[in-house]
């Protein structure tokens, strides 16, 4: 029998104003470690500045986030050509944080499927914003 010490990793690239992420945003994504939802795995600032070159801070190396690391089961995960592709994403002169999570089901779900003599063969996301505008206009016709 298999045991999965991880699951599938997603990376996401969240922007905000300033040079640090708000407390808020902490917040609500050390909220969803605390349910178990997610693991974090690792979380890495990008600063990006008006000429586009990018300046790396690792959550790991400081502790001017007020992020326990404690919480990072991986740090480093996210690797420099990660940084780099994500970096292209984000605006000359504003910041991101490039955050890596496990979502725990799945760590369970390849490990039954594995056991099991199942492989997953495919896989796809549909960003949420997609769907919930997709659904919207769903309702708009049946709603007539």
């Amino acid at each position: 029998m298999s045991e999965y010490r991880y699951g599938p990793v997603e990376f996401y690239l969240i922007g905000f104003e300033g040079s640090r992420p708000s407390e808020d945003s902490l917040a609500a994504l050390l909220e969803l470690v605390e349910t178990g939802l997610i693991r974090l795995l690792d979380f890495v600032l990008i600063e990006k500045g008006a000429d586009g070159d990018l300046t790396i801070l690792e959550a790991s190396e400081t502790e001017d986030f007020g992020l326990d690391v404690a919480v990072l089961h991986a740090p480093g995960i996210a690797g420099d050509e990660d940084i780099a592709e994500f970096g292209g994403a984000i605006p000359d002169g504003s910041s991101a944080a490039l955050v890596a999570v496990e979502l725990t089901y799945q760590r369970e779900l390849a490990e039954r499927f594995a056991n099991s003599g199942g492989a997953l063969l495919g896989y796809d996301r549909i960003p949420a914003p997609v769907v919930n505008a997709l659904m919207d206009a769903y309702d708009e016709i049946t709603e007539d």
